[in-house]
């Protein structure tokens, strides 16, 4: 834990790595906790009218519990186990229990389509899946053989089947007692699927040694985090690392209830609502979020807020956001920057230094981030170039999972590369300049083109599409689908509809394009590469 100082380089000065030999995230995040005092771990809200609340020892019993039902199911060490859950207490149980096991967990977003699915699933070569009664039912859409997928959990059955186990029933035979794995602070832990830029996503596959990786960046996101805090809350799903490691673990790590709550639509309404009945004093919400909950006057005068911090990141901030957060809830809102492979890398802190509008903070305490050329070589400070991170850093990935070529090609010289670019400027403060690669960035999402193309090039009226973003003034960029139709095809806006849909279902329900282009022929190099650049110049549809 990050120790308060007066100023930001005497706590970069101060910070330290220790992370030990032996560690293990579940052992971390709940058994240390589990001392018979009823510490409350998880509050678990399905309605305002159904909330159950979970404490710290029940949380190990349970843990412990359902790795017994993994283990009679032949899982064994280092094996793969997907968990299609979103937030809620079964989520939070299965990822406990595969750290504890040392198996590999897999967090899959709740609204992936079939194809998504199936391509994770497979690349992962997962052998077990934690999911519900409708992820059991995607399941059984995907055409796709899992040979390698031996046992499928659901949380919703009230009994086994031939091809599900029920989870709360098979958990209720197991004894609460476990001797967890001893693994190593280097062992696999988790495999996070990125968003997919040029072909299909890649599984960046982390150790154990993420979550204190994390630590420093989440504190001082939120202002020294533990500190004054009773609650965390974020809307974002579980299945993200943001939600996963700026949120629940770290959370758990200081003895620090995490609220789960699934919504059906995100509105600001229901937000205010929850944090207000919870008192919620922490807060993870993506500009998107933020920019929902502007448009509601007086939140303070609406709602008894117990708000004392909020983190963002996935998208800029600027300055209206900041200032409305000062005038309406008495905050400061930091903003934070990393992802999937490396994260939590950069942050403000409102109570060491004044955000600089238009930066993203200053490398957070133990991690050491530079503007580096292709080959790795840091450059002067004012020089645009690659946001890169010094190697080691325990917050960084192993690599991408069965995929040696494209782990390499994330490395120059002593330094991680981010695929963004960046400046950093005299003081400190790093300024996102763009991305030298294709992904979205959408309602705090990173989606990338790939899988949205290779999706509507499966439509059989489709000939080419390319996938870019537009800017959008709610979503930050929206994703849009330039295409060209088989000759004798006749545009139309059902024919739009068609092909949203087709997304919606196959890919993930927040990857559909909102705008659908068609066009006689896309922009090409000589070489048969699209020339991205130039689709996103279209201001206006070309019918």
């Amino acid at each position: 834990m990050l120790t308060r100082h007066a100023t930001y380089d005497a706590t970069v000065s101060a910070t330290h790595w220790n992370v030990p030999q032996h560690y293990n995230i579940g052992v971390d995040v709940c058994d240390k906790w589990a001392d018979g005092a009823d510490r409350l771990a998880i509050i678990h809200e399905k309605s305002p009218a159904d909330i159950q609340y979970y404490t710290f020892d029940q949380l190990k019993a349970y843990s412990n519990q359902f790795a017994h039902v993994l283990q009679q199911a032949g899982v064994a060490r280092g094996d793969r186990v997907g968990i299609l859950l979103a937030q809620g207490i079964e989520t939070a149980i299965a990822h406990i229990a595969c750290y504890k096991l040392g198996l590999i967990a897999i967090p899959l977003f709740s609204l992936f389509g079939s194809d998504a699915l199936a391509y994770r699933l497979s690349n992962s070569g997962a052998r077990g899946l934690v999911t519900n009664a409708e992820g059991v039912a995607k399941l059984g859409t995907i055409a796709t053989p899992l040979p390698e997928l031996k046992t499928v959990v659901d949380i919703d059955a009230t009994q086994n089947t031939p091809a599900t186990l029920a989870f709360w029933p098979s958990l209720q035979q197991q004894p609460d007692t476990l001797e967890p794995v001893r693994t190593l602070a280097d062992d696999p832990a988790v495999i996070i699927y990125t968003s997919g830029t040029t072909g299909k996503p890649k599984g960046a596959l982390h150790a154990h040694r993420v979550l204190p990786g994390h630590l420093p960046g989440v504190e001082i996101s939120h202002n020294f985090f533990p500190e004054n805090a009773k609650v965390m809350w974020t809307p974002a799903d579980w299945a993200w690392i943001g939600g996963l490691f700026d949120v629940l673990m770290p959370s758990l790590h200081h003895g620090i209830p995490v609220l789960a709550c699934r919504f059906s639509k995100f509105t600001a309404e229901a937000a205010f609502d929850i944090m207000s009945r919870h008192q919620v004093t922490h807060t993870f919400l993506p500009p998107t979020a933020l920019k929902m909950l502007r448009r509601l006057e007086n939140p303070r005068g609406r709602w008894p807020l117990a708000l004392r911090s909020i983190a963002s990141g996935g998208e800029s901030l600027g300055l209206e956001l900041i200032d409305w957060g000062r005038r309406n809830l008495d905050i400061t809102i930091n903003e934070f920057y990393g992802q999937t492979e490396c994260n939590m890398l950069v942050s403000s802190c409102a109570d060491l230094f004044e955000p600089k509008i238009g930066s993203m903070g200053k490398a957070a305490p133990g991690h050491d981030v530079q503007i580096v050329n292709d080959q790795g070589e840091v450059l002067p400070d004012g020089t645009e170039g690659n946001i890169g991170v010094r190697c080691p850093d325990p917050v960084m990935f192993l690599g991408y999972w069965n995929n040696p070529e494209a782990t390499r090609e994330k490395f120059a010289g002593d330094f991680l590369v981010t695929g963004d670019m960046g400046v950093r400027d005299e003081e400190g403060f790093f300024r996102f300049v763009g991305r030298n690669d294709d992904v979205i960035t959408s309602a705090g999402y990173r989606i990338g083109p790939g899988p949205i193309e290779d999706c509507i090039l499966g439509h059989p009226l489709v000939s080419m599409v390319a996938v870019v973003g537009l800017p959008d003034d709610e979503r930050t960029e929206a994703v849009t689908a330039f295409v060209v139709l088989n000759e004798g095809v006749v545009p139309s806006d059902a024919l739009k509809k068609e092909i949203q849909d087709h997304v919606k279902t196959r890919v993930a329900a927040h990857e559909y394009p909102r705008r659908v282009y068609f066009v006689d022929a896309l922009p090409m190099t000589t070489t048969g590469k699209i020339i991205r650049k130039e689709l996103r110049n279209y201001t206006e549809a070309p019918r």
